[in-house]
């Protein structure tokens, strides 16, 4: 089933408490996990960033607020009890408790109007109440992803309107922030050098050149078939090469891809958008505008002697 959002763990994660004990948090997420059927892999499902896992925040987050509005209390680090207004909560809410029915309690509201963070401004709206179903981190943390599609997007539109040669460019800098070809001056004499057919480049594996990794880099207006991939396999057992990565500015059809999975060369296949995904990483044609930090509470301050 779809990982719950993290007002709809408010009540089940508040019932996980109602026998009165502790509870620590790895435990309640187990607990929830199995409650809510969830697979092994929708546990391991990860925020767009990859920093911390999907249903292990929501719960976090659930947590968090159910605490600020005094239905959850916090003995010591990584353990939580309910509270007699918990209690009450759980008698009068039978249904389910989100942030409109934590918004009924002053306390909470004091932590609103105290410090918003992003997504929760519009709290006071009786449709978002119900309707807000991402955690503050999955907000930013998709707001981000979208961002970044849009500027994948634009530079491989920038590509394709540029000379032929400019991918070369591209290529070079790319290999060369990646690790490879030495020295921009080194990559960039490879590049283009070769002329063998099928073959438009070669870049040195690591510094020193103890192995070379051959390229063909073309800008495509349609899919790049089986048989491009094979003239390149070709090409590369002319020159008795094991490696190569073929580059292109559109898409590989399924043959193609299959083709390179089952020939002795390796052969990485790299399309537009796999292109645009590595020069975002590793700072090719684009340039940082903004940088945010998220902080987290750093426990071992509050706990170490």
């Amino acid at each position: 089933m779809p990982i719950p959002d993290f007002q709809s763990l408010m009540r089940p994660l508040l019932e996980a408490h109602a026998d009165g004990k502790e509870h620590l948090n790895r435990d309640l997420v187990a607990q929830l996990a199995y409650q809510f059927g969830l697979a092994d892999d929708e546990r391991r499902e990860l925020l767009p960033s990859g920093g911390a896992r999907l249903f292990d925040n929501r719960i976090g987050w659930a947590k968090s607020h159910i605490t600020q509005a005094g239905l959850l209390t916090a003995p010591r680090r990584g353990v939580s009890m309910i509270t007699d207004r918990g209690h009450e909560s759980l008698r009068t809410h039978p249904e389910r408790i989100d942030l409109r029915v934590l918004n009924g309690y002053e306390e909470y509201r004091e932590f609103r109007n105290r410090r918003k963070t992003p997504g929760e401004e519009e709290i006071d709206s009786p449709e978002l109440g119900i309707q807000d179903s991402q955690t503050p981190e999955e907000l930013l943390e998709n707001a981000y992803v979208q961002v970044r599609r849009q500027i994948e997007s634009e530079l491989l539109a920038q590509i394709k309107s540029s000379p032929p040669e400019f991918l070369e460019r591209v290529v070079v800098d790319l290999v060369v922030r990646m690790g490879y070809g030495g020295s921009r001056k080194d990559a960039g004499e490879a590049l283009g050098r070769s002329g063998d057919e099928g073959i438009d480049g070669i870049i040195k594996e690591d510094p020193l050149g103890l192995d070379i990794i051959y390229l063909q880099a073309k800008r495509w207006e349609g899919t790049v078939g089986r048989p491009e991939i094979q003239k390149f396999a070709g090409a590369l057992q002319g020159q008795r090469a094991r490696k190569g990565i073929f580059i292109t500015t559109s898409t590989f059809t399924g043959e193609a891809v299959d083709y390179t999975s089952r020939i002795e060369s390796k052969i990485i296949l790299i399309d537009g958008a796999r292109l645009t995904k590595l020069m975002f990483d590793h700072g090719v044609g684009v340039a940082t505008a903004s940088n945010y930090e998220v902080k987290r509470i750093d426990s071992d301050y509050f706990t170490d002697g």
